[in-house]
């Protein structure tokens, strides 16, 4: 048995995983804004009601917006603010009193789908989140890819494939620099492109149904974003060349995306032909606290500290 915890912007999500990947319970809480001392008293609180608290062998594995920096200890990289510059993973395992683990939550995402979803079987899987923002993660033979600095898959953060003369320089980033995959292709950058063509701000999922429904605007929008993904997804291919991308986020519920950007990566990416499935997460929004909790998969020996 095994828990996962999944830590977003808005909402925490915990889990219990059976060996054989049954889920035994499911809990969801609100998650607190720009406080890190409430963050870490709210994941102890769900682990808890979780798991009995007499039963401290319980594994934990816990999906972050970020990471921890193998320089500093602390987490870098997370677009919940507040969480940057702590020592995350040291103070949440001295208060939850568990073996506990934590990783980047795109990573977390590519490892529950390739473990039992839509990237089962397959040696590199590729999974990406398309949400409030944008990230990527990696595995290889069923191991994530963490890399020698801590950022393998932080695709959102590198800049959007050759550019057009209306995209350069491209929109400013919270990471300070210009022109950002995620600054193109998260659910706030969707909504914005329909705003500046129309006027009118509308939530993505309010631009897809207009879509279905012919309207202009919103076609050309969704066209224009999944070009800029088949270009971004490109360079991915070109240099991983991984063998399923799966899409994880809010906008991977887009279902023309799947027969579209698939098509266009052919245009983009370097070779004759192109073979690379796009495909939907198995797990849908599960994927990500699921991937948490196999942070310890079931063969491993579990002891404290590990």
């Amino acid at each position: 048995m095994r828990i996962g915890i999944d830590l977003g912007g808005t909402k925490i999500e915990g889990i219990v995983l059976a060996d054989d990947g049954r889920e035994i319970a499911r809990a969801r809480i609100a998650a607190p804004h720009g406080t890190y001392t409430g963050t870490l008293k709210a994941i102890t609180g769900l682990v808890d009601h979780l798991a009995p608290t007499e039963n401290r062998e319980t594994p934990v594995g816990i999906g972050i917006p970020g990471t921890i920096s193998p320089a500093t200890g602390t987490v870098k990289n997370a677009n919940s603010t507040w969480l940057i510059g702590q020592p995350f993973d040291t103070d949440i395992a001295k208060l939850l009193d568990r073996p506990t683990r934590v990783a980047n939550d795109a990573n977390c995402f590519a490892v529950s789908e390739a473990t039992d979803g839509s990237g089962r079987g397959e040696r590199v899987v590729f999974g990406v989140i398309l949400g409030t923002g944008v990230g990527g993660g990696i595995v290889v033979d069923g191991e994530i890819l963490t890399g020698r600095n801590a950022i393998a898959g932080e695709w959102g953060h590198t800049p959007l494939p050759w550019m057009t003369s209306d995209e350069c320089p491209g929109r400013h980033c919270y990471c300070g620099r210009d022109g950002c995959i995620e600054t193109f292709l998260s659910g706030p950058a969707l909504s914005r492109d329909y705003s500046e063509t129309t006027g009118v701000n509308l939530e993505p999922a309010k631009i897809v149904r207009l879509a279905e429904q012919g309207d202009r605007s919103a076609t050309g929008v969704l066209a224009n974003y999944e070009d800029r993904l088949a270009r971004a997804l490109a360079a991915v291919v070109t240099v991983l060349d991984p063998d399923v991308i799966v899409l994880g986020g809010g906008l991977s519920n887009i279902e023309r995306l799947y027969d579209n950007v698939a098509e266009k990566i052919s245009g983009y990416a370097f070779s004759d032909i192109i073979a690379t499935p796009v495909r939907p997460p198995a797990h849908g929004d599960s994927s990500g606290v699921r991937g948490a909790a196999w942070l310890w998969p079931a063969q491993k020996q579990i002891r404290a500290g590990q």
